[in-house]
């Protein structure tokens, strides 16, 4: 086989599941950081292996309609967003159909029931989260794009405006330092950073101890350990397709994509009020916490100990509510009770195997599986389907605009 140029040209077909758009030269797959299928590019290579290369667009000689100028001037050398240049409803076409390449090759599903992604009235400015890199000259910022190479910024046009103006006040001023980490909620108005450090100039107004955030009504306790939703920006709504009169919200509000995630998880649920239902991999206690009126028991399961301290803060005064502290895989096998419902909330790499063969044993009428990443997903619906279960529908959230990353909510019935 030829050896790759340095450089080369070709034509983009396909967007892949790391949102890089995909090109073939002399037999192989070269995978194009910054381009966007339909488009003649200039790619200049970082990668070769002997099946595939991967590298980035540096010259498009014939653009895509769906092509927008990246306002960030650091995009292309940040590595946080990959997706700047493409126009977002365009954005949005990309992720529905990343999630059913993925459902397609790796679950066999051959035709998918992935519906259209609910998106962003705006999607900028909405991450309630920074983890900063610090440089050795005390300036904030990330690591590029494919190194461990610092690169300073002075303002992120994804993360929420308090946070930006924590990097301005703290730009420059917090030498010694790794990372300083940056939470805030726009529902309370708090703000959380830490470290809590002498080299920080500290505003008494910050907090360090742990972050209050608010989810369809209910407020919620996050340490700094304890995994949240990073997409909780409120926005216009009408959500009269999705929500019932009896669940207790009103059809137009501000609404969050988090937020929409716990009412689909509601959706599927469809509670009469008699339910059981076991909440997995349930972090604070947001979606156990958000059911539990509306049903007659949640067992939450949760291994991390902030997340178990934060989730028995949160369901004070809500008798229904039991939280488990334990691996998922430890707890399901012993349950002995009818169960009308499993929610799966897991990290990136899905569920453990054991969790797969525990919840075939329960058995339960409905599985709801809430997944970040569809490669995973994919492995195990495909578990579930060939256990008994059939796919319901698959809906995919844009909690993370401007990035390839994917929230989808999934639903099975026995």
């Amino acid at each position: 086989m030829t050896p790759l140029p340095d450089r080369l040209e070709l034509e983009l077909v396909d967007m892949a599941f790391r949102g890089e758009a995909v090109g073939r030269f002399d037999g192989r797959v070269i995978f194009a950081a910054y381009g966007i299928p339909g488009e003649r590019v200039e790619v200049e290579l970082y990668k070769r292996r002997s099946r595939f290369a991967r590298g980035r667009v540096v010259a498009v000689h014939s653009p895509a309609p769906e092509r927008v100028p990246a306002p960030c001037p650091y995009f292309g050398d940040c590595g946080g967003c990959q997706w700047q240049h493409i126009d977002y409803p365009k954005q949005l076409e990309f992720k529905q159909k990343v999630v059913a390449d993925q459902l397609r090759r790796i679950g066999h599903f051959e035709d998918p029931p992935v519906q259209p992604v609910i998106g962003m009235v705006d999607p900028w400015h909405y991450r309630n989260h920074a983890r900063f890199s610090v440089g050795y000259d005390g300036r904030l910022g990330f690591m590029k794009l494919e190194s461990h190479h610092f690169l300073g910024i002075d303002y992120c046009r994804i993360m929420q405006e308090p946070i930006n103006d924590v990097l301005r006040r703290l730009q420059g001023r917090v030498p010694k330092l790794h990372q300083v980490v940056v939470r805030c909620s726009l529902r309370t108005g708090q703000i959380l950073v830490e470290p809590r450090h002498p080299a920080i100039p500290w505003d008494e107004a910050w907090r360090d101890d742990y972050l209050e955030e608010e989810l369809l009504g209910h407020r919620f306790r996050i340490s700094p350990p304890s995994f949240f939703q990073v997409n909780t920006k409120p926005e216009r709504r009408d959500l009269g397709w999705l929500i019932k009169p009896g669940w207790g919200y009103p059809a137009v509000g501000d609404y969050s994509i988090a937020d929409i995630l716990g009412l689909l998880v509601i959706k599927y649920v469809d509670p009469a009020g008699t339910e059981t239902v076991v909440d997995a991999y349930s972090g604070v206690g947001t979606l156990g916490v958000i059911l539990a009126d509306k049903v007659r028991r949640v067992i939450g399961i949760e291994e991390s100990r902030s997340a178990v301290r934060d989730s028995r803060y949160n369901s004070q005064g809500i008798p229904n509510f039991e939280m488990v502290e334990a691996k998922t895989e430890a707890v399901l096998p012993t349950l002995d009770i009818p169960v009308d419902a499993v929610i799966l909330d897991p990290p990136r790499v899905g569920c453990a195997p054991e969790v797969m063969t525990a919840l075939l044993k329960l058995s339960p009428p409905k599985v709801i599986y809430v997944s970040c990443d569809p490669a995973t997903l994919a492995r195990d619906l495909r578990i579930l389907v060939d256990g008994g279960y059939r796919l319901v529908e698959v809906q995919p959230l844009d909690m993370f605009p401007q990035t390839y990353h994917v929230e989808s909510v999934s639903f099975l019935v026995r």
